[in-house]
């Protein structure tokens, strides 16, 4: 399997979103190299989407940096894709319309498109929906849909804010299972945002557990499972809970605190967790 991610370095980095306004998360520094799936785990308003906006592109940080490959991150971009909680898809359009809606703005050729959306379609396995109107799938579906339109961009990063929080048990154990599956399979980067524990265990390579206020990185845990990772599986249910032992010390920070004793960003304590 070829790498196709990227290195990702973020130094530094701070925002807030007045200049009066309180500090959203403070210094935060974070590295991953290419292929690297990382989870980002904290509780609500910890600042854990507004970072993932702001690798994004999406939002602009107060200070610091963040560079994938050396490139400065200042803007949205094909190179990194972002999956929200709903699809956001074009309900008059067809599912493979909407797959390929950000080729047709890039000026693809129509060979092209039509070759990248089927192949993006097998890869969310909805090959058999294409000339479907995306109003007649499940909300799982639609966010295969969503995840096809992103991969079919060939990204070197997906970053993922809570999107499977509004489905099914069953649906949402499916794409946490596929999404992993695909990303090894292309070799790209995951940064997923979560409060599920559950989920960080099957997707990530690493868990981050963001947690004080302002928020910071205040934990990280390494997460060697072998794939394909089972929920009931008697090694996930064990790293599961050491990480939500490590999730539920990290939540009791006492506001004005951002971290274990680092106060500057830095990782307090690193573990790792390795089944063979």
């Amino acid at each position: 399997m070829a790498i196709r991610g990227v290195q990702i370095k973020i130094k530094g980095l701070t925002h807030r979103y007045s200049p009066r306004g309180a500090v959203t998360f403070n210094r935060v520094d974070l590295e991953a190299q290419p292929g690297e799936a990382l989870a980002i785990i904290g509780r609500s308003g910890c600042g854990k989407s507004t970072l993932l906006h702001i690798v994004a592109g999406l939002l602009r940080p107060t200070e610091g940096t963040i560079h994938l490959d050396g490139t400065l991150v200042e803007g949205p971009s094909p190179r990194w894709v972002m999956m929200f909680q709903a699809p956001h898809l074009f309900p008059w359009m067809k599912v493979a319309q909407n797959v390929g809606v950000g080729l047709r703005f890039g000026r693809w050729s129509k060979n092209e498109i039509r070759e990248r959306v089927a192949e993006a379609l097998r890869l969310v396995e909805l090959q058999d929906f294409a000339e479907s109107n995306v109003q007649d799938l499940s909300g799982g579906q639609q966010q295969r849909v969503a995840l096809a339109r992103s991969l079919v961009m060939e990204p070197e990063l997906l970053l993922l804010d809570e999107p499977f929080s509004a489905l099914d048990a069953f649906t949402r154990s499916s794409l946490q299972r596929d999404v992993r599956s695909i990303a090894k399979r292309l070799g790209i980067n995951l940064v997923i945002v979560t409060h599920d524990i559950d989920e960080a265990v099957l997707m990530a390579d690493r868990a981050l557990i963001m947690a004080g206020s302002p928020g910071n990185i205040v934990h990280e845990l390494e997460v060697d499972l072998p794939d394909p990772r089972e929920r009931q599986d008697p090694a996930v249910q064990a790293l599961r809970a050491s990480l939500m032992a490590t999730f539920q010390g990290a939540a009791n920070l006492k506001p004005g605190t951002s971290g274990a004793g680092t106060g500057n960003g830095s990782v307090s304590k690193t573990e790792s967790f390795s089944i063979h």
